[in-house]
C-alpha cells in the first residue's frame, strides 16, 4: 500500500472510530437523563410487562391521598401517599412544595424508587387545573382503569 493510501485509512479510521465514541458517550447521557413516567397502580403492577426496579429514576404521577401528607417540624421533610384507581405509593421529599399543592391535588413528582412502593422525589410539580389533564397522564390513568378492571373480572370469574 503506498504512502497516500495509508494515509487516507488512518484518517477515514481515526475519524469513524471517533464518531462511535461520540455516538456512545451521547446515548449514554441520554440513558442516565431518561425518566418514564409512571401511575402508582403501574409502579406496584408493572407497565408493559414491566415492573420498575428499585434505584430506577423515574416520573410518578397521581393524586395526593387526603389525610396522607405529614411534616417533619424540624425540617422540610414531607411525606404523603399517591394514588389513583390503584395501590398507594409513598413519597419522601425534602423542600419546598409548590404553593398548589394540597390534599386531593393531582401532582408529578420526579425521583428515584427506594423501595417497592416507596419513591424519593427530588422535584415535586403541582396541576394548575383540575379540569386539565396532559395527554400522556391521560391515556395511562384510561390504560390504568382498564388493567384494573381486568383484573377485578378475573378475580370474579376465578372464585
Amino acid at each position: 500500500m503506498n504512502p497516500r493510501r495509508r494515509k487516507r485509512l488512518t484518517i477515514v479510521t481515526a475519524i469513524v472510530i471517533g464518531m462511535a465514541i461520540a455516538i456512545g458517550l451521547v446515548l449514554y447521557a441520554l440513558n442516565q437523563n431518561m425518566n418514564l413516567f409512571y401511575t402508582p397502580s403501574q409502579i406496584v403492577y408493572g407497565r408493559d410487562g414491566h415492573i420498575p426496579t428499585i434505584g430506577e429514576r423515574l416520573r410518578i404521577g397521581g393524586m395526593v391521598q387526603v389525610g396522607s401528607v405529614k411534616r417533619d417540624p424540624q425540617s422540610l421533610k414531607v411525606e404523603f401517599k399517591l394514588r389513583d384507581v390503584g395501590p398507594t405509593v409513598t413519597v419522601e421529599y425534602e423542600g419546598i412544595l409548590p404553593d398548589l399543592f394540597r390534599e386531593g391535588q393531582g401532582i408529578v413528582a420526579q425521583g428515584k424508587l427506594i423501595g417497592k412502593t416507596t419513591v424519593k422525589a427530588t422535584e415535586v410539580l403541582a396541576k394548575h387545573d383540575e379540569n386539565y389533564m396532559p395527554p400522556d397522564v391521560k391515556e395511562a390513568m384510561k390504560n390504568n382503569h382498564a388493567f384494573m378492571e381486568a383484573q377485578a373480572k378475573q378475580t370474579e370469574a376465578s372464585q
